[in-house]
């Protein structure tokens, strides 16, 4: 790209596609401005740019305008979320004469909004789900149906309804949470497709017209219209069913005169292997990644922002469609700060170890950039982009996503081998986060099948990995590390001075763990492991447990043991037989299972409620909570109003149970 020291760009994001904007944009010589608000002033994207500037939020259209003009910057990146889709924000750039890499306002406006990007697409002859108007007879709709914001997306503002009955309050929520997400709380009544595969399609404008495609994503593994994992090409749809979705977004996008990324979804119907429109995302989709890693542009591998970056400048694709090819298949999964296996609940903390699979050298402008892995992995097919470090707080101001762990291979199966190894690779200690669902889920059977749709996540639960070998993690390494220092017999093992030392005992939280490092075997709850050391160093230690060689990651402090095998994190308290007991919450007590924000309260003290009533709703990194009476009673204490910041534990709700 021409004069780059005077093409500086603005990357008015965080985490870790802000650090993927900046490592393109140094590849290609553009300095970069990083934005920031107080909580991430040491993040590391700020530490990826060249130039940094304060804002109070990534939301406020007016704060990066003026930090972009300060700094001169010749261009916007808005990466995906905060202002990536607010035509207002493109519109002020334009006012201010700074470049936004992405569409027009007037496209964003047009596509932006669902039912605006509908009548597009039928102007263009792409099919559309059939829908129902606001103010029509809910008697009438034949169930169940989809309520969905008109504005925005990433599943924000979705309700699944089933019957008449339940409307109302779908309505009320999705509005509700579509003026939080989006300021608009528009919406819109669609035909709900039970079994279907949700389909999207990579395309790309210049200025001077020419529209290309860059094949399709399957992004079917959803939980309630929020993507889990990612693959490319989609693997169950035939030649012509490509071809015909393909054409159908290029179509869309031409109609609307689209310029730069964007991203066409499609919703393929199993049962009729009919596909509809959607909605259009206009700007760099999360999952990217699994496109850079299969596409081939004359037999090159492509960088989707160096594209955007490029167009943005005014420069032609310079590509023709059959230039266009597919290699191999690749996989993604989001790593978030959730626990999944405790209702998929958003996490908050500080991290203590983090570890990604092992990536290979950085070239040096990487390593200046980051300081921490970013690029592909040394492991074959491997990739990582993320934005945590060891010793990082992570609070729920933020969506919950922390990184991205894709996988390339030479077909789906070597793909899905090889995610589930890196997955294994992947330890973050001190909050819980998804990796280990997100492991269990790569390496079902439905999923190598290739048999998950849109909702089988909603109807089906990923079974919970067994704690058993983590506790022989935890227990084994915690005699280890007691006993360092202290070798042969004279060490206080029972007082059996030159005999065999006696079996250590360790409680892990409510566990009792007997260790017998002389014969080998640890033993918990009457089964019995045969446990080998085979090394250990820098928080990661490896076994053979009967006979097949496992490894974790350890954190294990005075008071904690902090396991993470496969993925999965458990955490153990170790008790202090001298410490304080408190004593327990009744069961009529309910405590915030989250920090977060009181959305709404629905009683008061002295009503009366019943069993399963909701009294009240909170959220934290944009997902709902509805809190519910556990039993028929007495509200005595509502312990928080609308708009409270509340930690984890808080007492929000005290019921007394009626006497009968």
């Amino acid at each position: 790209m021409d004069r780059p020291e005077t093409m500086r760009v603005l990357i008015a994001n965080r985490g870790e596609i802000a650090v993927r904007v900046a490592r393109t944009c140094r590849r290609l010589g553009l300095p970069t401005v990083a934005i920031h608000t107080d909580l991430d002033a040491d993040a590391p994207h700020v530490r990826a740019c060249d130039e940094v500037g304060r804002v109070s939020s990534y939301l406020d259209v007016d704060e990066v305008v003026r930090e972009a003009r300060r700094h001169g910057c010749w261009a916007v990146h808005p990466g995906y979320g905060f202002l990536s889709e607010r035509a207002p924000f493109a519109r002020a750039l334009a006012e201010a004469g700074i470049t936004l890499i992405g569409p027009s306002a007037e496209v964003m406006d047009a596509m932006g909004r669902k039912d605006r990007a509908r009548d597009i697409a039928l102007a263009a002859g792409v099919p559309v789900v059939p829908s129902y108007a606001l103010d029509d007879d809910p008697a009438t709709f034949s169930y169940p149906v989809l309520v969905k914001a008109a504005a925005g997306g990433g599943g924000k503002g979705m309700r699944v309804v089933r019957s008449a009955a339940e409307l109302p309050d779908a309505r009320e929520a999705a509005a509700r949470e579509a003026a939080s997400s989006f300021g608009d709380d528009t919406l819109l009544i669609e035909k709900y497709v039970e079994s279907g595969r949700h389909i999207e399609v990579q395309v790309f404008g210049d200025p001077h017209g020419t529209v290309r495609h860059l094949f399709e994503r399957d992004c079917s593994t959803q939980r309630r219209h929020q993507k889990v994992l990612e693959e490319a090409p989609a693997p169950t749809i035939t030649d012509e069913q490509r071809a015909a979705i393909t054409s159908s977004a290029v179509a869309l996008a031409e109609q609307c005169g689209y310029t730069g990324a964007g991203t066409v979804e499609f919703l393929l119907d199993n049962a009729t292997g009919e596909f509809y429109f959607l909605e259009m995302n206009t700007r760099l989709q999360v999952e990217h990644p699994v496109t850079e890693e299969v596409v081939r542009i004359r037999g090159e591998r492509v960088d989707l922002v160096e594209l955007q970056l490029r167009v943005a400048a005014g420069e032609p694709l310079g590509f023709t469609q059959d230039e266009v090819t597919l290699d191999g298949h690749a996989i993604e999964a989001r790593v978030y700060a959730e626990d999944s296996f405790h209702g998929f609940l958003p996490q908050a903390g500080r991290t203590s170890i983090v570890r990604w699979p092992e990536s290979g050298e950085l070239s040096a402008s990487a390593s200046e950039l980051t300081g921490h892995r970013v690029e592909r992995s040394s492991t074959p097919g491997i990739r990582v982009d993320h934005a945590l470090e060891p010793e990082q707080d992570v609070s729920t101001a933020y969506d919950p996503m922390l990184g991205k762990v894709i996988a390339w291979g030479a077909d789906r199966e070597a793909a899905r081998a090889a995610l589930v190894g890196a997955l294994d690779e992947t330890a973050i200690l001190g909050i819980t986060t998804n990796t280990g669902f997100l492991r269990a889920l790569a390496d079902s059977p439905e999923f190598r099948g290739a048999t998950i749709d849109t909702a089988w996540l909603d109807r089906h639960e990923v079974a919970a990995p067994d704690a058993d070998l983590a506790r022989v993690f935890g227990a084994w390494t915690e005699v280890l590390l007691d006993t360092m220092g202290e070798p042969g017999p004279w060490r206080a093992d029972g007082w059996r001075m030159g005999a065999d030392p006696a079996p250590d005992t360790v409680v892990l939280g409510e566990d009792l763990v007997v260790v017998d490092r002389h014969r080998g075997t640890v033993t918990h709850d009457g089964a019995s492991h045969d446990v080998r050391l085979v090394s250990a160093a820098d928080h990661t230690v490896h076994l053979l447990v009967d006979g097949v060689a496992e490894h974790a990651v350890l954190n294990v402090q005075r008071d904690l043991v902090d396991v993470v095998h496969r993925g999965q994190r458990w955490a153990w308290e170790r008790p202090d037989p001298f410490g304080d007991h408190a004593a327990a919450t009744g069961d009529g007590t309910l405590l915030a299972p989250m920090p977060g924000t009181v959305l709404a309260v629905h009683v008061a003290e002295g009503q009366a409620v019943a069993e399963g009533e909701t009294m009240g709703v909170m959220e934290a990194m944009k997902m709902e909570l509805a809190l519910r009476a556990p039993f028929a009673g007495t509200v005595t204490i509502v312990g928080a109003a609308v708009g409270d910041l509340v930690r984890l534990g808080a007492v929000l709700f005290t019921v007394e149970a009626d006497d009968d």
